[in-house]
């Protein structure tokens, strides 16, 4: 059975942000949430703790554990789960409690607009400053653009990475990453890697994790089972750190662990260890979902820009030509469907939005035909 298969009137039964922000006919393709149930062994250990009213503290390191065997047995990444690899809240608060641990107020942090809008909120709402590495047109990170910007006045010490990227589902390959810890080096810069998006990569593509490349045992990786799984109901998100950083783990401030609670603990465990064939038929739908936007784009909407990306299951469209001065607000009012702005991501990207295709063939279907209805209506 597919996993994508809820009806409409299941999803708008939903009392989560995504089916909740918009009126009832609008059509949500914008916030990060999959239209799906949850995987059943993590309904299962979410269920067994209720019924036995397990419900207390977080204990263990039994979800370090699961990451730590998923990374070996996916790419082949070893990892010292005691040593390296720490609990904490969902993947933005464990980017503040690293930044807390390496940076000072008034200090630069690197980022590569388009971005996960959460990149800015953290970095500026924490005192840091932000320095601007923009994507290269095609969308890949941009040596040059990273090397201004890490030679600056600003003089950055640390680099907000996203791998794979958010919005534009980029998988940065061997040769991209190796070449920007080798440019981070030189200029002492510390890179922080998002890599919430590691598991939702199309089959035949390969996700490198950036701590098990040259210099990577200085970098640090934030990461959650939340994404891939659909559990961001459950906090709890990981901190790993190269074999050269772990120091920085005991930098960490004083509840940054205890962020994350008992149940999303047992959740997140039982989800990495136990329902790894559902994250493969998962990103079979998606890439089947991706190629399935593109065609009826060029059907429908054939003036929009849209490439699939090898990550994340998100779209990223470029509306320049189709002549609308707001196109995600356009669609919304005129069309019913929701996107989230471009503009949100970056300021040159008013004329996009992003697309979350975590849904149903027909939802995708139906959010195009209600793009062209924008366009004639």
């Amino acid at each position: 059975m597919a996993l994508f298969s809820l009806s409409i009137d299941e999803l708008r039964a939903r009392q989560s942000l995504k089916w909740r922000t918009y009126d009832h006919d609008v059509l949500p393709l914008w916030v990060a949430e999959m239209d799906t149930t949850m995987p059943e062994p993590a309904k299962a250990a979410l269920l067994d703790a209720v019924e036995r009213g397990d419900t207390g503290y977080p204990h263990g390191t039994a979800y370090a554990e699961a990451f730590a065997q998923m990374a070996a047995d996916r790419w082949g990444w070893q990892l010292d789960a005691a040593a390296q690899v720490r609990r904490a809240g969902d993947v933005m608060n464990s980017v503040l409690a690293v930044l807390e641990a390496i940076s000072e107020p008034g200090d630069a942090v690197v980022i590569n607009p388009p971005v996960y809008p959460p990149f800015r909120q953290v970095i500026a709402g924490y005192r840091r400053c932000i320095v601007e590495a923009p994507l290269d047109p095609a969308g890949r990170l941009d040596l040059a653009s990273l090397e201004t910007a890490f030679a600056g006045p600003a003089q950055p010490k640390t680099y907000l990475l996203c791998s794979p990227h958010n919005p534009t589902g980029a998988v940065h390959t061997e040769a991209e990453l190796t070449a920007v810890m080798a440019l981070a080096g030189s200029y002492g810069v510390r890179v922080v890697v998002d890599e919430i998006h590691a598991c939702l990569v199309d089959p035949g593509s390969t996700f490198v994790p950036l701590l098990t490349l040259p210099g990577g045992d200085q970098a640090i990786s934030v990461t959650s089972a939340g994404k891939a799984w659909n559990l961001a109901g459950f906090k709890a998100g990981l901190i790993v750190a190269g074999a050269g950083a772990t120091g920085v783990l005991a930098d960490l401030p004083p509840l940054a662990q205890q962020s994350s609670g008992h149940l999303a603990n047992l959740v997140h465990t039982a989800a990495i260890t136990d329902a790894q064939g559902w994250i493969d038929q998962l990103v079979v739908e998606i890439a089947a979902n991706k190629a399935l936007l593109a065609s009826v784009l060029a059907r429908q909407v054939p003036a929009a820009g849209y490439t699939p990306a090898e990550g994340t299951y998100l779209a990223w469209v470029d509306c320049s030509n189709l002549g609308l001065a707001n196109p995600a607000h356009d669609f919304l009012q005129v069309g019913r469907v929701a996107f989230s702005p471009g503009v949100n991501f970056g300021a040159e990207h008013r004329q996009w939005v992003r697309i979350n295709l975590a849904c149903s063939p027909e939802v995708v279907v139906e959010a195009v035909t209600r793009m062209a209805a924008t366009l004639t209506g």
